[in-house]
């Protein structure tokens, strides 16, 4: 028998909700919808806070709305909800969680709360897209695997046993990965996000050209460091006439930099642990060049998302949904913006 889950998702600028259905354990997209407000946010090179949680309270409702009526669903259809509950921005996190809560007793459906970051891992999950990601058919992960999450806030490596059965490894010590692409891009004069513009500009580049510090590279731990890099970047154009052709190599070889500190350290991980399959996951993941490395270096597996699915959805939260049991306890349930993956 189907079972159907409604996913709420607002930790961040992203307003987001979609319905998934589980079927003979094939996990299938109904409707996924995404209201964003990184345009408005663009306009001041980074998120400010009480304008994103303003304007997902805007969006919650019609989000919602739209995402039942795309999927041809009404509440009484609805098996569970799913709502994000950190880590991310107490404003954002709050009209997500409240809003879900509320669903939740109204509809009489119970509520699962969500790790947004354990989240991002079960987007690798899914097996049959909506049309508008090909419709595609891919590998669902199997255990015990390696999980890279790489965004703007978070760098993380985590041994996955089974669900909710997992070992955290190591991470950043300051700033992630998503995080230094987006400095190093203000540095450089580029707009916000500076991730996707960058790696742009990287394809016309050569990486090898400026020598960029890779931070943490001898250590035999699982911890990153990427602070170092975006210094470098600072150090190095007050130095060098940064031009056109300059401007190329120089994003290449900050993606480079930055795609040889995770690759050496998650294979790391994945050798030292014998592991045979790596999933990707968060914003960074739709990176195509470091997929592409890391699949050339790896000799074993590895899956990632398609690329609408590593950025910040709500269907990446109904999807660990399905693994996770529903909360006996409603108004326990509360917006936490430290959560992390280290209990």
């Amino acid at each position: 028998m189907a079972k159907i889950i409604l996913g709420i998702e607002s930790s961040c600028d992203e307003t987001a909700a979609a319905v998934l259905q589980q079927e003979n354990d094939r996990i299938q997209i109904l409707s996924n919808i995404v209201a964003s407000s990184a345009l408005l946010q663009s306009k001041y090179g980074g998120i400010i806070p009480e304008q994103a949680a303003r304007e997902q309270l805007k969006s919650i409702i019609p989000v919602i709305k739209e995402a039942l009526e795309q999927a041809d669903k009404k509440p009484t259809d609805l098996d569970e909800i799913a709502v994000t509950y950190g880590p991310g921005l107490i404003g954002s996190l709050l009209v997500g969680v409240e809003t879900a809560k509320v669903l939740s007793q109204v509809w009489q459906k119970p509520l699962i709360p969500v790790n947004h970051l354990i989240g991002h891992f079960y987007a690798n999950w899914i097996q049959d897209r909506i049309s508008d990601i090909g419709n595609q058919k891919s590998n669902v992960p199997s255990f015990p695997c390696i999980g890279l999450l790489v965004s703007g806030g978070h760098s993380d490596l985590v041994l996955f046993k089974d669900h909710g059965q997992f070992k955290y490894l190591g991470g950043t010590r300051d700033d992630a990965a998503g995080e230094c692409f987006d400095k190093t891009a203000r540095i450089l004069g580029l707009p916000y996000p500076g991730g996707p513009e960058i790696s742009k500009l990287a394809q016309k580049g050569d990486p090898q050209k400026f020598n960029l510090p890779r931070p943490m590279w001898g250590s035999e731990d699982y911890d990153f460091s990427f602070s170092g890099l975006k210094t470098a970047v600072s150090n190095l154009i007050a130095k060098t006439k940064i031009d056109d052709k300059n401007l190329d190599d120089l994003c290449a070889s900050i993606q480079q930099a930055i795609i040889d500190s995770l690759i050496k350290k998650t294979i790391l991980a994945a050798e030292n642990n014998n592991i045979e399959q790596i999933i990707v996951a968060g914003g960074v993941a739709a990176n195509q060049e470091l997929v592409r490395q890391l699949r050339e270096q790896f000799k074993g597996q590895v899956l990632v998302p398609p690329p609408i699915l590593c950025t910040d959805n709500a269907a990446m939260i109904a999807s660990a949904a399905f693994f996770i049991k529903p909360s006996g306890a409603l108004l326990n349930i509360q917006a936490n913006p430290n959560l992390s993956l280290v209990y």
